[in-house]
């Protein structure tokens, strides 16, 4: 979800009026522009950042909206070529070029990488994301990865709303070796409650509500649930609460010092030893 969050508080705070002034399909509309806040185009520094990263590009036809897509993807091929395979499922605003640093910090834990945008998001098809789109958006991710790598080890990994969209596919799937979340949550209803003004009773207007810790229950292979303690926008709290309803075997990290954006690379220590005690993963 990332600094989004910052900009999710008051317009969530003013859904109710906005719910007396328009249609259910409007207020729908809203949530999921201000949710996603999706990032369409490639930025000029969007090269120098995915050096050493090949496109890929992933077609299927949605059954939500009825029409083709056609993914963008960056993929970080591993020096070892039977490495597993990590498909990386991004948060709220930021596209992959913003998130190559983490695809390089998880390559460098011994994982090659596929970072897919999801609908709305870069150089993907153009159409506002919804929370069952990203879904088919991502599973189609994962199937390509089972087509062009089937033989190797899978893991899915998500940080912060992607963290809720990878939960969703590790309980659909029955591929997967594992499940790896990073400064996520329970559901975006939780989240709001945790603000300022979470006391205001918004929650049931919530309609994208990605409820990890109902899914979470469905999820049956091994989940390490990764936060920073210094996480300002999705409190640790929340991700230590989806690590409790989650079934064993799993592994919660709290990364001292780490924020929502820097804990990926301070935890890497820590990261490493999780992914060996729980998956058996020597990067």
């Amino acid at each position: 979800m990332n600094r989004s969050m910052h900009v999710l508080r008051w317009p969530l705070i003013v859904l109710a009026f906005v719910a007396l002034l328009a249609g259910c399909a409007t207020l729908d509309e809203k949530q999921r522009q201000w949710i996603f806040q999706p990032t369409s185009g490639q930025p000029a520094w969007a090269e120098s950042r995915a050096d050493g990263m090949e496109d890929v590009w992933i077609e299927h036809r949605s059954q939500e909206s009825g029409s083709p897509v056609r993914l963008h993807a960056l993929w970080l091929p591993h020096a070892k070529p039977d490495a597993p395979v990590l498909l990386y499922l991004h948060g709220a605003r930021r596209n992959i070029w913003g998130s190559t640093f983490r695809m390089r910090n998880m390559r460098d834990l011994g994982f090659a990488v596929l970072a897919v945008d999801y609908r709305g998001f870069g150089r993907s098809t153009v159409e506002l994301p919804s929370e069952a789109a990203v879904l088919e958006d991502a599973r189609a991710a994962w199937d390509w990865l089972a087509r062009e790598h089937g033989q190797r080890p899978r893991y899915i990994f998500g940080h912060s709303l992607g963290g809720a969209i990878a939960v969703q596919l590790a309980g659909e799937v029955d591929d997967a070796r594992g499940l790896i979340v990073e400064g996520t949550f329970t559901s975006i209803a939780d989240v709001f409650r945790s603000f300022k003004w979470g006391w205001l009773p918004i929650t049931p207007l919530i309609t994208q509500r990605f409820d990890s810790a109902k899914r979470i229950g469905q999820v049956r292979v091994p989940v390490l649930v990764v936060h920073g303690s210094q996480d300002g926008l999705i409190r640790p709290e929340l991700g230590r609460a989806l690590y409790e309803r989650a079934a064993a075997p799993k592994r919660f990290v709290l990364v001292e010092g780490g924020t929502h954006y820097s804990t990926n690379g301070v935890g890497q220590t820590l990261y490493r030893d999780a992914l060996r005690e729980l998956f058996g993963h020597e990067g």
